[in-house]
């Protein structure tokens, strides 16, 4: 049987933001909303508001956020599973964060009401 979640739409518009590896990070990252910087070799990735996102950083905006209610033990398992693939089934695309008590997902704005029908005909509940 597949897990069901709920999940919390957050408010605000997001974006994804890509800066060099070897980048400081940027005093407009960090602030109210979910906020997640990660650093790669290859890349210092930016989860924001978007209204924070200065033109000149190269990003990719309207992305509407849930939070998937937890926490989640960290041997659960199925989770993140059962909330992507009703989307991926259906052809939309996703940006997922996770973080120690929780997953972060993060849909289109233009696929946020067909991210809720299909979320919601798998069993999930969205508040």
């Amino acid at each position: 049987m597949a897990a069901t979640v709920k999940l919390k739409q957050l408010p605000g518009a997001y974006a994804v933001s890509r800066l060099g590896p070897s980048d400081g990070i940027p005093g407009w990252a960090d602030g109210p909303g979910f906020v997640s910087i990660t650093r790669t070799d290859d890349e210092l990735s930016i989860t924001c508001l978007q209204d924070r996102v200065p033109g000149s950083v190269k990003h990719d905006g309207d992305w509407v956020a849930f939070k998937l209610q937890g926490p989640f033990a960290f041997d659960e398992t199925g989770i993140v599973l059962s909330v992507i693939q009703p989307l991926s089934e259906n052809g939309l695309g996703i940006f997922l964060v996770s973080t120690f008590d929780g997953d972060h997902l993060l849909v289109k704005a233009a696929d946020e009401a067909a991210a809720r029908r299909h979320l919601g005909d798998a069993g999930h509940t969205l508040v």
